[in-house]
């Protein structure tokens, strides 16, 4: 009984709600209700206490979270806790919610009578992009033109195709050679040469990798760390944890879908190796992502 909740605890579910302003929000939440779905009946009550106030901290954080993927993560929450709490600890949860919603919206209006403060310059806004992963870049992209027109910079573009796929092909700006996107796939570059060299749109050469046959992969935030021997949160491709003498370009991370986390809850048949549980959910998500950006 001790062991599955020091397993939970490993997890670290409610540290990540506020970590790196809130960025990992929605996948905590989207991971809470995996579990209160597939896991709340089966594990022993001082686990159910937890979870259950977990969830309630979910609700209480909301307010804090500045995207419309925060509120739909909570709505996805709500949904679990309708489905597999108890009556009287599901109207409490309600409850809550519905006090954070309306602490949400009260916070969203505030921020939009703020609105008309001068911009930051157009290099300032690509520098800052720079150290944004690539969820994050995307997100950005929504919250106006001028952040738009920054995020969309072709350079961000390839830093993050380097960081997914691997290093692009530098050599590509020699006379006569192409990159490796550009031999995938022509329509993936502009028509423009300019001092011969071939000019590719890199935000369309990563989408189009990102939603091939890769995308089950980084669809999850979650990976099983061989360092940590654990479940981790996973940051630009990479173990968000720090690993002091350790070369992080070593790092053997197993990508680890939302059914994955539950079995090494329950130690339920748990396999680093299987990826099946949430094709469909994956490819949803993926085609989320880039609709919202296109």
């Amino acid at each position: 009984m001790l062991e599955i909740v020091q397993r939970y605890e490993k997890l670290q579910l409610r540290e990540n709600f506020i970590r790196e302003n809130y960025y990992y929000y929605p996948s905590v939440c989207k991971e809470l209700s995996f579990i209160l779905r597939n896991a709340y009946s089966k594990v022993p009550k001082n686990l159910q206490s937890i979870l259950f106030q977990d969830t309630l901290a979910a609700f209480q954080f909301l307010p804090q979270v500045q995207t419309r993927y925060g509120i739909e993560a909570a709505n996805l929450l709500l949904q679990a806790v309708e489905v597999a709490l108890p009556k009287h600890k599901r109207g409490l949860a309600v409850t809550e919610f519905k006090h954070a919603v309306v602490a949400y919206k009260r916070r969203q209006k505030v921020h939009k009578d703020a609105e008309g403060s001068p911009q930051l310059p157009q290099d300032v806004l690509v520098h800052v992009f720079g150290f944004l992963d690539m969820r994050s870049l995307v997100v950005v992209g929504l919250v106006c033109r001028s952040w738009s027109s920054a995020a969309n910079e072709n350079n961000l573009w390839q830093s993050q195709y380097d960081i997914f796929f691997g290093n692009c092909i530098d050599d590509s700006k020699s006379k006569g050679q192409t990159s490796e996107p550009a031999r995938k796939s022509p329509s993936l570059f502009n028509k423009k040469v300019e001092m011969d060299l071939i000019i590719i749109d890199w935000r369309e050469a990563f989408k189009q990798e990102y939603i091939g046959t890769s995308s089950r992969r980084f669809a999850s935030n979650r990976g099983y760390c061989w360092i940590c021997k654990s479940v981790v949160w996973i940051s630009n491709m990479k173990c968000s944890n720090v690993h002091y003498g350790t070369n992080m370009a070593n790092q053997q991370i197993n990508f680890l879908s939302s059914l994955q986390v539950v079995e090494f809850l329950l130690q339920d048949a748990f396999s680093i190796d299987s990826s099946s549980d949430s094709d469909s959910d994956s490819e949803e998500s993926i085609s989320k992502l880039w609709a919202l950006y296109c």
